[in-house]
């Protein structure tokens, strides 16, 4: 049997039904492959495979050639382009810029339309003299408005020709520096073409290789990232953000550069108030009057320029910045207006005053009762508070401490008896509870260490709330207009923290533990143990019985 006779279907019919038949008499198959069925597909010859590959190839290697050499000419026009702006900056007369000198000998008409691309001009008074002062540290500060952003950001353009030149500014917080950035952006393209800003670095490179970088210091400990670096100048802007002076000291360690013709030098400018007020005052304003040289402990040469609203000529003008400061509470006021530097917004102990509460010193009577408060740290600083007790009234007048960082348990205790040398007799106190912990050591703890040399202390009352109460009762003025709480003049470290430790925003019964409180702890311990004047007699016959103190009485302090 046929196939069309079993597969009529695959053959070609015509309408009545016959099939279509070839030359040779057998039916005409349909075109195409049969429904259902997989095609075997083309397969090419090997050669043919190798050279459509090689093809291929070819058209993408080209691709990538003319994608190299479209970057090739794109980087030799920015190369031309930097050359000529170089030129143009080391040769002011072949560029657009225009000097003074060259301003002043030309007509009128040239200088109103030179007018128009000056790109800054200076505020006559402290902005200019901020810019072309000589001192190694410089601060610019006092009321609000006073252009003192600008002056912070121009200024290290002074060696922007220099490739040497690397200069850092710094603020608290990145929200804070970004401020300062955007600024940025509309000034230093302008004054310097060509200078290119890196986002992730937070830094602007110049064509003469100078570079300025933006920094912040959220931590002291922030510091250390710019270990090992080198600046020729650094600027702080709102300096009083800063607790402590401890990121001041440490990045005034990297000013330094390689270049003779730079002179290295710090810049700071500040609004009154903030953290760090009280130190920033004590370095800049209190050595000296405002506006002149002098010379401070570190032997650099600074001075202070206090800034005025009226300095600004663009917001003093129209009044409207002046009567919204004038519209703010009365501290803030007197610190962004007027350029206050005695007042402190948000300052813990408001009743402290240093009339009331510092005085001069004078020899303790040998029969008065001394205590001690003492705080311990050794990355921070350890503090040291002694006091005695006025038999006459009760009132407690430190008058002496102890303020130093680095010191063990050991050295600590050292120290702490070489300065009771002259006290009568041994003096009592209270430590912080944290010094008789063990943290992971197998050794005995700082507190033991301090009984062990014959300190007698015992585990301070840490209660933050009732303890920073009690200090309040004791700066209270007494009916008799003396205070409970008196300190010598010998005792910056503690005055310092009183006028200026600042309340916890989040928590306004406690004060801020990022601002400088080491002294204020001791002497918060010290009066959380309740001191008293003792018997006179108890007194003799605790002095006799000081043989039978053992390091080990659980039950000794006082």
């Amino acid at each position: 049997m046929n196939d069309w006779d079993n597969n009529p279907d695959k053959y070609l019919t015509n309408s009545d039904g016959n099939f279509i038949l070839k030359k040779d008499g057998t039916p005409r198959l349909k075109g195409g492959r049969p429904k259902g069925s997989k095609g075997r597909g083309y397969t090419y010859h090997s050669q043919t495979k190798a050279k459509m590959t090689a093809t291929r190839t070819i058209k993408d290697k080209q691709k990538k050639i003319a994608k190299v050499e479209s970057k090739l000419h794109s980087y030799k026009e920015s190369l031309k382009n930097t050359k000529e702006t170089m030129k143009k900056l080391e040769n002011p007369d072949a560029s657009k810029i225009t000097t003074p000198e060259q301003l002043s000998n030309t007509p009128k008409a040239v200088k109103e339309e030179a007018k128009d691309n000056v790109i800054f001009a200076p505020n006559e008074g402290p902005q200019t003299e901020f810019l072309a002062a000589a001192e190694t540290d410089v601060l610019y500060g006092g009321a609000a408005g006073g252009g003192k952003s600008y002056a912070m950001l121009v200024d290290p353009l002074r060696y922007a020709h220099r490739a040497a030149h690397r200069a850092l500014i710094i603020r608290r917080s990145m929200p804070e520096l970004r401020e300062l950035i955007d600024k940025s952006r509309e000034l230093y393209p302008k004054a310097f073409p060509g200078c290119k800003y890196r986002e992730v670095e937070k830094l602007w490179n110049f064509p003469s290789g100078a570079k300025i970088e933006f920094g912040f210091l959220e931590r002291d400990a922030d510091v250390y990232r710019y270990q090992g670096q080198a600046y020729s100048w650094i600027g702080f802007d709102e300096i009083t953000h800063l607790p402590t002076e401890f990121s001041w000291n440490y990045l005034a360690s990297r000013l330094r550069t390689t270049d003779s013709e730079i002179t290295p030098y710090m810049r700071c400018t500040a609004n009154p108030g903030g953290v760090g007020a009280h130190w920033v005052k004590n370095r800049y304003i209190e050595p000296s009057d405002p506006d002149k040289s002098f010379v401070g402990k570190d032997g650099l040469t600074r001075k202070f320029i206090p800034a005025r609203l009226e300095d600004n000529p663009f917001l003093a003008t129209d009044g409207r910045y002046e009567q919204m400061l004038k519209a703010l509470p009365p501290t803030q006021r007197k610190q962004l207006l007027e350029g206050n530097w005695d007042v402190n917004e948000g300052a813990a102990f408001t009743e402290f005053s240093l009339e009331e509460h510092v005085i001069p010193p004078f020899e303790i009577p040998l029969h008065w009762d001394r205590v001690k408060g003492v705080d311990y740290g050794y990355a921070s600083e350890s503090a040291c508070i002694w006091a005695t007790i006025d038999p006459s009234d009760g009132t407690l007048i430190v008058y002496r401490e102890l303020y130093r960082k680095g010191l063990t348990g050991q050295d600590l205790g050292a120290i702490i008896t070489e300065m009771e040398l002259s006290d009568p007799f041994s003096v009592q106190g209270v430590l912080d509870t944290a010094a008789w912990s063990r943290t992971g050591t197998t050794g005995p703890t700082v507190g033991e260490t301090l009984v062990r040399q014959g300190h007698k202390l015992r585990r301070a009352d840490k209660n933050r709330i009732q303890g920073k109460i009690q200090i309040h009762e004791y700066l209270r003025l007494q009916p008799s207009g003396r205070p409970r709480l008196q300190i010598f003049s010998s005792c910056p470290s503690l005055i310092r923290e009183l006028q200026g430790i600042p309340l916890d925003k989040s928590n306004p019964e406690d004060v801020d533990t990022h601002a400088p409180d080491h002294a204020y702890d001791a002497l918060r311990y010290l009066i959380m143990s309740r001191p008293r004047v003792n018997d006179p007699l108890a007194q003799l016959r605790h002095m006799r019985l000081e043989q039978a103190y053992t390091p080990a009485d659980a039950d000794f302090g006082y």
